[in-house]
């Protein structure tokens, strides 16, 4: 499992989002309060950020913990962002090692995290890749559970699917293979989308302002909602809306 965040709003340092929160995902990654599946995430990290004009996303990953990267710490502290979505991993048994492999994901306009795990993967869930065009398997990052997830999402989307719809469609049929956990993130800098099947999601919004939606909370303030599983968020800076997966998604 791994821990996860995406933020949408005026311009801050990554640090405020990432390291400065009491609990935040720099805490997470060695001391999470709230993750139900392993006790520590060590297995790399990523932060990936939107500068103004600029539609696609830049990205910072490591193999190693984010505690352990001093060059990670003085960019956060520098780098400032309407835009973020940070992820700290815990791989799943049998998945590959390595920067590569740790999210965020890119493609576009688009980042995207995966916080879970397909038990059984790769057999249990080899017949996902049959319905996937061989450009897009020739072009997983990593051969890892989360870049095939990634895969099908990203395949939805580039075929016109709205970033709800393309991840409830995803958790349904990856669900059908078998069981899986599926907390997955995505933003494209503007709207977050986020679902929860398996593990905890929070989200706090401060309306007309900002979004913050994370596995678990940063810190003790007030205003931190948790997101029923089973569920499909969908956010901006004005407004969160949460509905049942089973539900018909925008």
């Amino acid at each position: 499992m791994c821990r996860h965040l995406a933020y949408v709003g005026p311009p801050c340092a990554v640090r405020e989002l990432v390291t400065d929160p009491p609990y935040g995902l720099h805490q997470q990654a060695w001391a999470p309060r709230l993750q139900k599946y392993g006790t520590v995430n060590a297995d790399g990290f990523g932060v990936g950020w939107y500068a103004d004009g600029d539609p696609v996303p830049a990205r910072y990953r490591r193999s190693g913990p984010m505690w352990a990267d001093a060059s990670f710490t003085d960019l956060a502290r520098v780098v400032r962002t309407r835009a973020l979505l940070a992820a700290v991993r815990s791989a799943t048994d049998g998945c590959a090692p390595g920067e590569a492999a740790a999210a965020p994901y890119a493609a576009d306009r688009w980042l995207f995290s995966h916080n879970g795990a397909l038990p059984g993967w790769p057999a249990a869930f080899a017949g996902l890749a049959a319905g996937l065009p061989p450009a897009d398997l020739l072009a997983l990052e990593a051969r890892c559970d989360s870049a095939l997830v990634w895969a099908l999402v990203l395949r939805r989307l580039r075929d016109g699917a709205g970033p709800g719809q393309a991840l409830a469609d995803t958790v349904r049929q990856v669900a059908e293979c078998g069981e899986a956990r599926l907390n997955l993130l995505l933003t494209d800098g503007d709207v977050i989308a986020a679902t929860t099947w398996g593990d905890t999601l929070f989200h706090r919004l401060e309306p007309g302002r900002c979004v913050l939606v994370a596995s678990e909370p940063g810190d003790d303030r007030p205003g931190w909602t948790p997101v029923p599983d089973g569920s499909l968020l969908l956010a901006t800076a004005d407004a969160v809306t949460v509905r049942p997966l089973a539900g018909p998604p925008d």
